[in-house]
């Protein structure tokens, strides 16, 4: 039904404003010259068309055809696709400077969000090298990762007794519902000292869902992305909806913040016990170098980035184990050698685990978190492999293209973690056969501990327990069709039964 209410909106828009494009179109004629090739496009709408439902999947096919770099007009908005990691290398790497900016989507302006997110401020801003400074240092360091060691075990331990009582009860688990509630509750934790749900709390579940909301309405096809003059009506509502959803969590938030802050005010001092405090802290002592006001929106961006994903991930690889027993068998076999029977997955042991670590890689391969990473801008034109990128040109990574390059990987449609054992790749952004989680100084702030959550929570969950599929299903018989939006969900959730081993 969305795709049908974005095509008739669409049809609207292409009558009221096709004499104005008509003669815009006529001024960018000389602009067009040296672009990299892509497919004929119509008068007004040019090629939307061709992004069909599943727009990674369409312009994969598009890019066979038309090469790894390749131009599409969305309505008003030159595309420049990435569809290769040579390609995305030289923009990424080379010239990361020009491809460091993000288009900013309009249902991100909702609650002026854009203009406070560490997600999409402008790399060159006082505010952006600030907020990315703070998250380096007091949210994701290395040092603070090592020191919640304890809590990140005490979290996979409540998802381990959950898990407990599904398998004496013989209920199914809801695999991404218990990863989420697991996260939430990790940065719940880490930020506020507080859990925010537990697996079958009613607000985790309200949480999840706002969260998945945000990111679908987020990642439709928004034609006010495509046609900026309609942005002032917001025609199919994305705007709006997406600020009752910000508005949902950042409430929450606030409520958090002025009760702390209530507490500090009485005890007189900022100790930085948690990050939370930690924040407030830089406010005080610092000259308000993040003002308590704008902390709700960094802590949207870490709680919607943090979440959604890293549990759509954890799906994805129990999927893929349970659609292949061969290799789940293998995974169960490394963790028993070397953690052995009764003991607990911890976070020094992963270095131990080489099978499980190409598991995780080669989810990430084949379903990333995010199939297009955030849509870029280039603010002036850039020569890249011999074509022009032209001025204020969207450019679109395909990362989900990259992951299955049969130039790159051989079989690429399968899932064979093998292919990573003895592989150099990882998934810190150098390897561009391979980034999920970006590259350059764009690349996601909270990849350390994604990687270490990922690798724990799938590590826990294999070793304490067999599996087997509600419904009798068999593992051939998986549902592992796709949802796509700016996070790349699993259509059919993922129930299984735990067996205590």
């Amino acid at each position: 039904m969305d795709y049908l209410n974005f095509v008739l909106w669409f049809a609207l828009a292409c009558i009221t404003i096709h004499l104005l494009l008509t003669i815009a179109n006529k001024g960018s004629e000389k602009t067009r010259k040296n672009l990299p090739p892509g497919p004929p496009s119509l008068p007004v709408i040019g090629n939307l068309f061709n992004l069909g439902t599943k727009p990674h999947i369409s312009l994969t096919e598009l890019a066979k055809k038309y090469g790894p770099l390749m131009t599409l007009q969305l309505g008003c908005l030159p595309t420049v696709i990435i569809s290769s990691g040579a390609v995305a290398k030289e923009a990424l790497q080379k010239n990361d400077i020009s491809f460091s900016n993000r288009m900013i989507l309009d249902g991100v302006r909702a609650l002026g969000h854009h203009e406070k997110s560490v997600v999409w401020l402008p790399v060159g801003s006082s505010q952006w090298r600030t907020l990315r400074k703070i998250c380096n240092s007091h949210v994701f360091s290395s040092s603070r990762l090592d020191a919640s060691q304890s809590l990140r075990r005490n979290k996979v331990k409540d998802l381990l007794l959950y898990v407990e009582k599904c398998s004496q009860a013989g209920v199914a688990v809801d695999i991404c519902q218990v990863a989420f509630t697991t996260s939430l509750n990790l940065l719940s934790s880490t930020f506020f000292s507080v859990d925010l749900g537990d697996p079958s709390s009613q607000f985790a579940r309200e949480f999840k869902r706002t969260s998945r909301d945000i990111t679908e309405e987020i990642g439709k096809p928004n034609i006010a992305d495509y046609f900026p003059i309609l942005q002032r009506i917001d025609p199919q509502g994305i705007r709006r909806r997406t600020s009752v959803h910000f508005g949902k969590i950042m409430s929450l938030f606030k409520t958090m913040i002025e009760q702390r802050l209530q507490r500090k005010k009485q005890a007189g001092s900022i100790q930085g016990n948690d990050v939370l405090d930690s924040l407030l802290g830089i406010n005080q002592e610092k000259s308000k170098e993040i003002e308590s006001l704008n902390i709700p929106n960094l802590l949207l961006d870490l709680f919607a980035g943090g979440t959604d994903t890293t549990s759509s991930t954890l799906e994805w690889a129990m999927a893929e184990l349970l659609h292949n027993p061969d290799k789940l068998k293998k995974v169960k076999a490394e963790l028993y050698e070397n953690i052995g029977q009764g003991n607990l997955v911890e976070e020094p042991d992963i270095s131990r685990l080489p099978y499980l670590q190409a598991v995780i890689k080669e989810t990430f391969r084949l379903h990333p978190a995010v199939p297009f990473l955030i849509p870029r801008k280039v603010d002036s034109d850039v020569k890249l492999s011999g074509f022009t990128v032209p001025k204020k040109a969207q450019v679109l990574i395909n990362v989900w293209a990259i992951g299955r390059d049969p130039d790159v990987w051989k079989n690429p449609n399968s899932f064979e973690p093998e292919r990573f054992m003895g592989s150099h790749i990882d998934l810190k952004g150098h390897d561009f056969e391979l980034i999920p989680f970006g590259a350059g100084r764009r690349i996601c702030p909270g990849l350390p501990l994604a990687i270490r959550m990922l690798h724990l929570m799938l590590g826990s969950l294999i070793h304490g327990f067999d599996w087997k599929l509600e419904g009798g299903i068999t593992p051939e018989k998986i549902d592992m069709e796709e949802k796509f939006g700016i996070s790349l969900q699993k259509a059919q959730r993922l129930h299984a039964i735990p067996v205590h081993v």
